[in-house]
């Protein structure tokens, strides 16, 4: 190798963004075993690459001993001290043994190495990129679809969305662009492999982040998300500037914030209520659409009974008691809902 071509290895590893000495440490590594591979050695070599140059040297590292019993590791002292007398046991001697036509091996050795530390650097540089938006939301587009999974093209990497991850009845078709949620990033041999999700909790808090300025800023706060893919999901808000109404600032101006959100999650329904402090008017917000007469709570063992007009009974519970399940998780507290008939004839 000569010095344009160890100047064609630095600059690359800089515009790589890999330390060229790395690179460097890499290629003699790899001609130690190319020259044991090459020239049938079993001995101790060491490679010398001259930075400067691109000149290459082997050597052999022999131990000096009283009496040589394998000549190819070890040396006489009295054939060390014919090279310096300085040497003494168990010192280690080194050869030169730098094969004539070892240059093109090395040559070629050098430019594997070099491809496949700036792929490793390459997937390290996604991976990092990628691990650190794990909980965000990324824009990619629908390239193939495999065994149920969809794979996602973000750019610099692939990202998995596994069919479990999938919101049901959601079609997803080549070309189609799409916001998914970052739930894993793993490091491969393959490179990085980013896991994404449709269906996570997380995806709907991010889109409200984004759409929200109020929520950006921290005006308004997202205080738990819960979701049914697909049909329904409820998020409660708090403002802490009173007077700013998390609603609202969520709703937006004749709904077009939420109805974004809405038309991202292909028709998901969203019930957005405001938090309290009190459980009481918590679970009733959290129970929206439907009205409720009233609330009463046993602190102890979190459980919630609540009293609304018969009328609005099967709007509480909802559809296969989707809206009572969703607010259950939405507020962490166990309720239990009966019309004020239910009350009355009960007394």
């Amino acid at each position: 190798m000569n010095a344009e071509f160890m100047q064609a290895f630095e600059q690359l590893a800089r515009e790589k963004g890999i330390a060229a000495e790395i690179v460097f440490d890499a290629i003699e590594a790899a001609l130690i075993s190319a020259y044991k591979r090459n020239f049938g050695s079993a001995q101790n070599v060491r490679v010398f690459l001259d930075r400067s140059t691109g000149e290459i040297h082997v050597y052999a590292r022999k131990i000096v001993v009283e009496e040589v019993q394998d000549s190819r590791l070890e040396i006489s002292l009295a054939e060390a001290r014919s090279l310096d007398l300085r040497y003494e046991l168990d010192d280690v001697v080194e050869l030169e043994v730098t094969p004539k036509n070892f240059g093109r091996i090395a040559a070629q050795t050098a430019k594997q190495v070099v491809v496949q530390r700036i792929r490793e650097a390459e997937r390290g540089i996604v991976f990092e990129e990628f691990s650190n938006r794990e909980s965000d939301i990324v824009t990619g587009i629908v390239q193939r679809l495999e065994q149920k999974n969809v794979f996602i093209d973000l750019g610099k990497a692939e990202a998995i969305l596994a069919s479990s991850e999938q919101i049901p009845g959601e079609a997803y078709r080549h070309g189609d662009r799409l916001k998914t949620y970052i739930i894993e990033v793993k490091k491969t041999t393959k490179g990085p492999q980013i896991l994404v999700s449709r269906t996570h909790p997380g995806l709907l808090k991010r889109l409200f982040e984004l759409e929200v300025p109020e929520i950006h800023d921290g005006v308004v706060e997202i205080k738990s998300v819960t979701r049914e893919p697909g049909l329904r999901s409820k998020i409660a808000v708090h403002s802490r500037d009173e007077n700013v109404d998390p609603v609202g600032a969520c709703v937006g101006h004749k709904g077009m914030r939420v109805q974004t959100i809405v038309n991202e999650l292909k028709g998901e329904k969203i019930d957005i209520v405001k938090w309290n402090n009190d459980p009481a008017k918590y679970i009733a917000s959290a129970l929206s659409p439907a009205k409720v007469l009233s609330v009463d709570v046993n602190e102890i063992e979190k459980i919630s009974k609540v009293v609304v007009p018969d009328y609005q009974l099967s709007l509480a519970i909802g559809k296969e008691g989707q809206n009572a399940r969703l607010a259950a998780k939405l507020t962490g507290w166990k309720i239990d809902i009966k019309s004020e008939s239910q009350i009355q004839s009960a007394t």
